[in-house]
């Protein structure tokens, strides 16, 4: 019987002992329980459906399906487009997080990033934040220098958008935003949810993105070396 209130989540990984690891971790946060585990993609699919958690650790290589073609799957689907899916691999290849998170997935964490980071994560993912290992943050930033020439106008956000924009790309969490404007964080959600249908964006780091490159804010004033 799973404790009412607390934050379900799925572990899908092919290694055992990752999968035990990961389960110690988040059973022992009074939070947190982990209500199922695949140790391939197929069954991480099926898992998923079966149980709707709202959160998915996703290792990306795995048996029979991989994890991005797994997160396709799931958040492509009205049924399942709610799971918040936090990719937790091995392998930091730029190309494996710029898929992740055009898909939607709400982080992208190293395995060696350590269980405060974990455990961080899926609490942003609940709170409609997102976190990103620091290692890779820098080298996403790196790859923003050129703005393309198809990015949206500015103008078709409204000031307060673009204000919210602006503290997005700073890194603020959606609580920090809502205090400093004297919002609730719901109204910063929403916002966020309008922003990222205008810019046709899926993410914080593309509305992040989008204001470093509009001019909107400077990247030197960014927190995101530590936050995603």
């Amino acid at each position: 019987m799973v404790a009412q209130g607390k934050i379900r989540v799925v572990i899908a990984d092919d290694q055992a002992d990752i999968r035990s690891a990961f389960r110690m971790i988040l059973d022992s946060q009074p939070d947190m329980v982990v209500t199922g585990e695949a140790a391939d993609g197929a069954a991480a699919l099926a898992v998923a459906r079966q149980l709707r958690p709202d959160v998915m650790l996703m290792d990306i290589r795995m048996p029979r399906m991989d994890g991005l073609d797994v997160s396709g799957r799931l958040l492509g689907d009205p049924r399942t487009a709610g799971i918040r899916i936090i990719v937790v691999t091995t392998f930091d290849l730029d190309e494996y997080v710029r898929t992740a998170l055009a898909l939607g997935a709400c982080g992208f964490l190293l395995k060696r990033s350590g269980p405060g980071l974990l455990i961080e994560s899926i609490r942003a993912a609940m709170s409609g934040d997102m976190l990103i290992s620091p290692q890779l943050t820098v080298r996403l930033l790196s790859h923003l220098s050129e703005p393309p020439a198809t990015a949206p106008d500015a103008r078709i956000l409204s000031p307060r958008e673009v204000e919210i924009a602006r503290h997005v790309a700073r890194g603020q969490t959606n609580s920090e935003i809502a205090a400093e404007l004297f919002i609730s964080a719901g109204t910063v959600k929403t916002h966020l949810a309008n922003i990222a249908g205008k810019l046709e964006i899926r993410n914080r780091v593309g509305i992040a993105a989008w204001a470093w490159e509009n001019g909107v804010a400077d990247p030197s004033e960014c927190r995101y070396p530590a936050r995603g």
